[in-house]
Formats: structure tokens, sequence, C-alpha cells
């Protein structure tokens, strides 16, 4: 569920009239809504209660600093992949003992860094990451804690390019090789070994994949306690899908009923990682139309949203719902298909295509919908495009949580050397 609603025919957010806002900020522009942030984290909260897992909100998934403060004042930790994020998790007051830090090439200085800050441990992908980290612990004069990142070989049944659970793909640590690690671990003398870590793909709508993967995982576990190999740590990772047209993902009660009873009895602490259940549906990205252009082959509504915004349906083929912020009149017009495309220089371009579109209007406002994840994070500036702005809405008011990109922000780091001025 979301707090983006009808009424009286206007797509609101929480109290405000999303077109207001519009009128205000001027497109394109990412909204979210506060109140769906936070209620989609309780959820999760609520439906593992029995374990008082520690949720670690998948940065990547949207690292706007508001959406970050909102989620670590509601008692969430934090999931890292880059120095950057270290530094964003640190800006916003997280605790470092509720950071974990994955990605599978991490940097010397990153690896020193997150070591400076005690994170609670390193999610490591491969052997040579598990001998860096232990040299660099060494070269500060502390120990460093680490979970390995097994890869189950499991089918997450999700697009390819967001599957990181099969031994093809190259995330993680094979079973026997972790196991070998395991046996070995004396030889890494200033690690401490705390846990293991799984993450099997994202945007996952069954149960099933999960609990391959967890038995699989406890059977491990099984194997390392008759070696008298005792770790605290659980974290099965995140990866719950979201509803972007027809799906019908579990809830986090259903998933949660599914997996509880596997995890509870490993007797480890539990880690989860959301990204995209908490931010996705919390955010929708508005768009201005700018010409409706209908040729004989094909009929388009041309936005000033563009790829560079919003890449994920040119790089997925993803769908995202497109709603106008003023609902159609019923029967007025028939509903026509159109491609609803962007201003970039590449017929990549699109938000959808063939979609079925209500009568609309040039000047008229769009909605795409569950855009808070993978939406602005993976924005550029792509043909010397100002990056959006980014607003949050609590209740009645809203507010700029990102300022829109200036054009002295495409050229405030570039330099013209002497030898051309």
């Amino acid at each position: 569920m979301h707090d983006f609603k009808y009424k009286n025919k206007e797509l609101y957010c929480e109290g405000l009239k999303i077109a207001d806002i519009a009128r205000k900020a001027s497109t394109p522009f990412y909204l979210y809504s506060y109140n769906t942030l936070l209620g989609h984290f309780r959820k999760l909260e609520k439906a593992f209660s029995a374990l008082k897992p520690l949720i670690c909100y998948s940065m990547k998934a949207n690292s706007n600093l508001a959406i970050l403060r909102a989620l670590v004042k509601a008692g969430s930790g934090l999931d890292i992949v880059s120095g950057g994020e270290l530094y964003k998790a640190l800006l916003v007051g997280c605790d470092p003992k509720k950071i974990v830090y994955a990605s599978v090439g991490k940097t010397e200085e990153e690896i020193r860094q997150a070591i400076a800050k005690q994170i609670l441990f390193f999610n490591v992908e491969s052997l040579s990451e598990l001998e860096l980290i232990n040299r660099l612990a060494c070269d500060l004069g502390v120990n460093a804690s680490v979970a390995l990142r097994i890869n189950p070989d499991v089918e997450p049944k999700t697009h390819s390019y967001i599957t990181t659970g099969k031994l093809t793909n190259k995330f993680g640590i094979d079973l026997d090789s972790a196991y070998d690690i395991f046996k070995n671990r004396a030889e890494f003398v200033h690690l401490k070994f705390s846990g293991l870590h799984m993450h099997i793909g994202s945007q996952i709508i069954d149960g099933a994949p999960y609990i391959l993967a967890i038995k699989k995982i406890i059977g491990f576990i099984k194997k390392l306690k008759k070696e008298a190999i005792d770790i605290q740590y659980l974290n099965i990772g995140g990866g719950l899908g979201i509803i972007y047209s027809n799906e019908k993902p579990q809830t986090a009660e259903e998933f949660a009923g599914k997996i509880l009873p596997l995890l509870k009895s490993t007797g480890l602490k539990i880690i989860l990682e959301p990204g995209r259940f908490i931010a996705g549906p919390s955010g929708i990205l508005v768009t201005k139309i700018l010409y409706i252009k209908k040729t004989p082959l094909k009929n388009f509504i041309i936005v000033d949203a563009g790829m560079n915004d919003l890449i994920r349906p040119s790089l997925y083929g993803a769908h995202h719902d497109i709603l106008s912020l003023r609902k159609a009149e019923s029967g007025k017009r028939k509903a026509e298909k159109f491609d609803v495309v962007g201003p970039i220089c590449e017929s990549g371009d699109f938000l959808a295509k063939d979609r079925q579109m209500p009568e609309l209007n040039e000047g008229d406002y769009l909605a795409l919908m569950s855009a808070g994840s993978y939406g602005f994070s993976m924005a550029s500036n792509y043909n010397c495009r100002l990056k959006p702005a980014e607003i949050m809405v609590k209740g009645n008011k809203f507010y700029t949580v990102r300022k829109r990109d200036s054009y002295l922000d495409l050229v405030k780091k570039d330099v013209i050397p002497e030898f051309l001025r």
C-alpha cells in the first residue's frame, strides 16, 4: 500500500495535491511519501518481530539523505556498497555497529575507512578480498569483523540483470570454497568470522527461492557446527518484490510466515537488507507532457523526463504504471496506445511502450508510479540534462530534499587546460 491516492479526481500524496506541488517545483521531480516510507519499514519490523532482526536498509535503492535520516531515526541500520555510501551513512547518524558493507569490488581505501569506523562487518565476496581485509586490519593494528557472502546457486525467478545468487553471477563464494575458508580461518589472525550472508537477487515475488537458499545455508551452518565453528549472524539479504504492474508479490507477513521457522532454528541473530520494498512504493516521478505526436505507425507522448531521470524501462524493460495527475473523465474519449518517451537523443529513451492512455493534453502532468527505488539513484546528466529535484511530503507539507541541478553543476568540476586557453 502507498499514500498516492485520487481524491475528487486529483492525485494526492498524503494530504497534498501533487499538481499544486508540480506548479511550484517545476518538472520533472521525484516525490516521496514519508508515511509510505516509514510504513513499509514498520511492516517488516512487525512481521519479523519474533526474531528482533537488525534491518539494514539497502542504500543503493535510494540514498537521499532525508530518506536515510528518516529510516535511521526509526531504528534502521544501513547496508552499504561504497565509500560514498559509508560517508552518507555516517553523515545521517547511523551507528557504525548497524552498518554492513557488501560489494564485490571494495578498494583498499574504502576498506581502510570502514575498518577505522568499526562497522559491524564486511560481507566478503572472495578469498582475495578476505586476504586484503586481513592485511589492512593488521596495518591498522585492529581486528575486523567479516561475514562470508554465500552464493547458494539458487534461481530467484527475476530479471537476469538483478539475479545475484547463481554460480554464473559475479557475487559471493560457493559453499565448498566457503567451507575451506572457515577451516583455515586461523590464517586470518586479524579477522573475526561473525556470520554468513546471502542475497539472491532483487524484485523477487515468490518465497520459494528464499526457502531453498536458506535451507542450503542451514545445512552449511550444521556442517560448521560439527567442526566447532560458531558464528553469530545470518544475513539473508533483501530482494523482496513490489507491485509495478499486475505482480502479486508476497507481503512482509507472508514472507515472514514462510521463513521464520527456518530462521529460528539457526539460533542466530538475523539481519535483513530491504531496499526496493521500503523505497520503491514510497516514490513517484512527476513529469509534464511537452508534445503529443501522432504518426501513421505510432503515437507518442513526449514528456520532459527521460532515460537520464529514470533508466529502468530502457535498461531492464521495466514497467511503471503511469497515472495522470487529474483522473480522466470516463467515456469521454476512447483510450489510445502511445509510447511515452523523453527528450534524450536515443531511440532507447522511453518510459513506456504501447501503453493504453486516456485522453491527455499537452501541458498535463503524469506520474510514474513505484519509482522510489533505483530511480534517482541511477539518474545521470546525459545530454547535459539537469538531474531532477527530490521532494518529500509529510502530511500536508512538502520539503525539497534535493535541489534540482543548475547549469553550473554541469561544469563546476570541469577544467580547461592552459594549452586550450
